[in-house]
């Protein structure tokens, strides 16, 4: 779906994923599949296939619960230290493009930004450490604090009572399907997705909601 640009005047808060949408996906993409996978066979002393296919399994079964996402959960399920062979692999982490313009031109135009991601608080650290990426934005806000994942009835609920926004003058952008059909849901007006969220994936075709491939597509002028 092509995106057709809106006016930035009828926006005041833009709600901004993290991982796939500000970052590139392809860390923990390489994390998840990869390297997790490789390290977990070492320290367990099985066949890194064996490991990779039973993972990919246990993975799977908590997608779209705040599981998925937890470092916590996963150190104690797979008795790996999880966050720590995460660093072991940070050098992958990075920005998509023009994100760093895209950002310092709402704040030149007074557009209040907020990052909602539903990372653990470890990994959130890691790629703020990394990047410096709270420093560009208003507002880091950790979905865990929330004990709810943001495809969850009643997340963007409990997001409003610590972020007031305008849910007719509030922008999110999401590489996820399932949070931006969330946030359609509850009610937010303007939603964006992401063609690319992982630079070393193919571009995906996108038809439910309107998409870019790169922020300058949609940099307040």
């Amino acid at each position: 779906m092509a995106y057709k640009m809106f006016d930035w005047q009828n926006i005041d808060t833009v709600l901004l994923d993290m991982d796939g949408t500000l970052l590139d996906l392809h860390f923990d993409t390489f994390f998840w599949l990869e390297h997790l996978p490789l390290r977990y066979a070492q320290i367990h002393s099985i066949d890194t296939e064996d490991a990779r296919r039973w993972l990919h399994e246990r993975i799977i079964q908590q997608q779209g619960s705040l599981n998925w996402y937890c470092i916590d959960y996963w150190t104690q399920e797979l008795s790996v230290p999880v966050a720590e062979l995460k660093k072991e692999v940070a050098d992958k982490i990075g920005f998509r493009p023009h994100v760093h313009d895209f950002l310092a031109s709402l704040k030149q135009h007074g557009i209040r930004s907020v990052i909602v991601t539903n990372a653990h608080q470890d990994s959130l650290n890691l790629k703020i450490e990394k990047t410096g990426l709270n420093q560009l934005v208003d507002e880091v806000i950790c979905s865990h604090d929330f004990a709810m994942a943001k495809e969850t009835p009643g997340f963007w609920d409990k997001l409003q009572e610590v972020e007031p926004f305008d849910k007719q003058r509030t922008l999110l952008i999401d590489d996820s399907f399932a949070v931006l059909e969330s946030a359609r849901t509850f009610g937010i007006r303007y939603l964006l997705s992401i063609f690319q969220p992982d630079s070393q994936q193919p571009k995906r075709e996108i038809e439910n909601f309107p998409a870019i491939e790169h922020f300058n597509e949609i940099t307040p002028k």
